[in-house]
């Protein structure tokens, strides 16, 4: 064979291994860049404690990112990943002998190790076993892991021995690499040597196309359920590591890793979807991050920009992932043109004579025939609604008498329902937002966020003003209006994924809060609003009557109304209610706009009901406004669910959190409990498909 007969395909296969890996070379070029440009505005030339400062500084979002990588090319999502790091620390902080000599540090790494792979084991039975949603198991893992967190290790403490951040902050080569280096290359090696396996190459299989690996005899249980261990095996190797650098255990140290891991991912190439990409392009993503947060500390601008920096970065690098010509964002530009085209042509249906036939659809003059309502009885036209939404409500009438039976003074005491009802009011409201997002087949995870910031704008303009009320109130609704409208163009318009989108918006808010607030919100909520969400009319609180009121409106808003019908056709299927006529796009802005409305509205009452608005008010609310749906006979994946299916989860989820404040039980205890509640009925009420 000639030499030029063998040039050929190794061309092709060199061109091909580039366009394999455009995502990590991409990735490499910036890192490259940051590097110079980190060199250029540094005080003297970078030197190897430099070097070794930024490897360990991304080290840890490095080695839990590359574990996210992998559950993404699998199709999935995994948020448990904060809290295994966080469970990782303070368990080796609170478990480990700060006088143990060094061979404890290869059992404790392997502990960190185990814990996560065990954690991972966890979700990957839900989600390759029980075919559960990755979103919602691994939120709800989160949760639990939190409560489980917090039972270890309710305060920042404890020790780490000082030999394991000896070892891996230190050296492996003295003066040339640093361990971080080391590490992280370590493990990119293991995965380089995975994916050349049966399990890489299934792997990548079932994030293209589950159906069509399953059809060639792949075994997707099996791969997914092992994606799950090995991912939480790299978050409990960050753990590992983060103990080592902090050298103390805090139990919300991961929290904030969620939205740089996602970040990450998105730099190195992979494709939020699955089937595409790598560990090795997140771990140079990971570290260009920890770059851009090193390259403001030293332009000294406010560490508060970091998260907004992330939050940004995030959506730029999946909109850079998926520029091509049957993108989303393609699509909406082909089909403006295309309007355009036919308004100047007067082709446009609006632009058309309405007595033209064309417009008619046949038979339209005929008068349709309709059966009575009264020929089906009540229990037949809402047989589906009561099945799902009547266990809430039955599982509620059991804890108020439990409740009565333990603590008494339940069923016959005004103030009990009274308390019951206030306390319900936030979640009623969250639940029409993020139910309506939920029957579309989405999720809103800015929901924290959105609240955090309405409450802390709104104290702020008041402080204590009740005239201030009139333009405060109206400018916070206009903002969450700007916020869900923001959602909604990311999601309809660019074709980002809602749980990317959201997680996104939710990073640039935090930002937002901490630098309108800078750490510290002033201002309080005014004596008319306070009265509102505490005080009495007729014994019982002003609130209740315009939760009242908003129900009504929620069940007609969702039962009777186009808009509704549209929201549960788009749950249904996008593609048919596209055929059907239904304006999806239009639709789906709408359905975030009403979830940050509501959101915002929590935000008010929250900041009226305490008196005063703090950062990360809303943070306990985004698992209960996704449980309250779940419990409440909704499923997660859209387009079947009612209002007060949802109110019930409402009034069932308070009333037990109300029976477990009364036993004096911590906080952990409730949130391993709300994580249990929601796989609990998720895993019930959930469609069951043929295998």
């Amino acid at each position: 064979m000639s030499a030029a007969a063998i040039s050929v395909p190794g061309g092709l296969g060199l061109r091909r291994a580039v366009a394999r890996n455009r995502g990590a070379l991409i990735a490499a070029a910036v890192f490259a860049v940051l590097l110079g440009v980190v060199d250029g505005i540094s005080a003297g030339p970078l030197t190897y404690f430099d070097v070794s400062f930024l490897s360990s500084g991304g080290a840890t979002s490095a080695l839990a990112s590359i574990g996210q990588t992998i559950v993404i090319l699998s199709g999935g999502f995994d948020l448990s990943a904060g809290a295994v790091v966080s469970l990782v620390n303070v368990v080796l902080a609170s478990g480990m002998d700060p006088m143990a000599p060094g061979a404890s540090i290869f059992l404790w790494t392997l502990a960190g190790i185990g814990i996560g792979m065990a954690v991972g084991a966890f979700n990957g039975f839900f989600i390759a076993v029980l075919r559960m949603q990755p979103i919602v198991v691994t939120l709800s893992t989160m949760f639990i892991l939190q409560g489980v967190t917090l039972l270890v290790m309710d305060k920042p403490g404890g020790f780490v021995a000082p030999d394991l951040g000896a070892f891996y902050l230190g050296d492996a080569i003295p003066g040339w690499l640093p361990m971080p280096l080391v590490v992280v290359g370590a493990v990119l090696l293991a995965w380089l040597w995975l994916k050349r396996t049966r399990f890489g190459t299934a792997l990548y299989a079932i994030g293209s196309d589950p159906d069509s690996a399953a059809a060639v005899g792949v075994n997707v249980t099996l791969t997914r359920f092992l994606v799950y261990v090995i991912a939480g095996g790299c978050y409990g190797l960050a753990g590992v590591f983060i103990s080592a650098q902090t050298g103390s255990g805090d139990p919300l140290i991961g929290n904030p890793l969620l939205l740089s891991m996602f970040a990450a991912v998105g730099l190195g190439g992979t494709r939020l979807g699955g089937g595409q990409g790598g560990p090795v392009g997140t771990a140079f993503g990971a570290y260009i991050l920890i770059m851009v947060v090193n390259i403001l500390l030293v332009l000294n601008v406010s560490a508060y920009y970091s998260t907004i920096a992330e939050a940004t970065i995030l959506i730029l690098a999946v909109l850079a992932g998926s520029v091509s010509g049957d993108s989303v964002l393609a699509q909406q530009l082909r089909a403006a043109r295309a309007r355009l085209a036919a308004w100047r042509a007067g082709m446009l249906p609006s632009q058309l004579d309405r007595t033209d036939r064309r417009l008619k659809p046949a038979g339209a003059g005929a008068r349709p025939q309709v059966a009575a309502r009264g020929e089906a009885t009540f229990r037949q036209r809402h047989a589906e609604t009561l099945r799902y939404a009547l266990p809430a409500y039955v599982c509620l009438l059991a804890v108020v008498v439990i409740t009565q039976l333990w603590l008494g003074r339940a069923v016959l005491n005004p103030g009990y329902w009274n308390s019951l009802l206030v306390l319900s009011s936030f979640l009623a409201v969250l639940a029409l937002g993020q139910g309506t997002v939920i029957l579309t087949g989405g999720l809103d995870l800015s929901v924290p966020w959105t609240i955090g910031i309405s409450g802390i704008i709104l104290a702020g303009m008041v402080n204590g003003s009740d005239a201030a009320l009139s333009y405060a109130l109206p400018l916070v609704l206009l903002m969450a209006c700007g916020i869900g409208l923001l959602n909604g163009i990311g999601i309809v318009c660019l074709g980002i994924s809602p749980i990317v989108m959201t997680l996104a918006t939710n990073g640039l808010l935090q930002g937002f809060a901490l630098l309108y607030s800078q750490g510290t919100p002033a201002g309080f909520s005014s004596p008319m609003l306070r009265w509102v969400m505490t005080g009495r009319m007729l014994g019982i609180t002003p609130v209740i009557p315009f939760m009242i009121v908003f129900v009504a409106f929620a069940v007609l808003l969702l039962g009777r109304t186009g808009f509704g019908r549209r929201v549960y056709a788009i749950g249904n299927s996008v593609r048919a209610a596209q055929l059907s006529g239904v304006a999806v796009g239009r639709t789906l802005i709408l359905v975030y706009v009403l979830s940050a409305l509501c959101s915002a509205l929590v935000g008010i009452m929250l900041t009226g009901f305490s008196g005063q608005a703090s950062l990360g008010m809303g943070d306990d609310y985004l698992l209960p406004s996704i449980a309250v749906v779940v419990v409440g006979g909704a499923l997660i994946t859209g387009g079947r669910g009612h209002y007060l299916g949802m109110l019930g989860g409402v009034l069932l989820l308070t009333a037990l959190q109300m029976l477990l404040a009364g036993t004096m039980l911590p906080y952990a205890i409730r949130a391993i409990l709300y994580g249990l509640v929601v796989l609990g009925a998720v895993m019930a009420l959930r469609e069951r498909r043929p295998q």
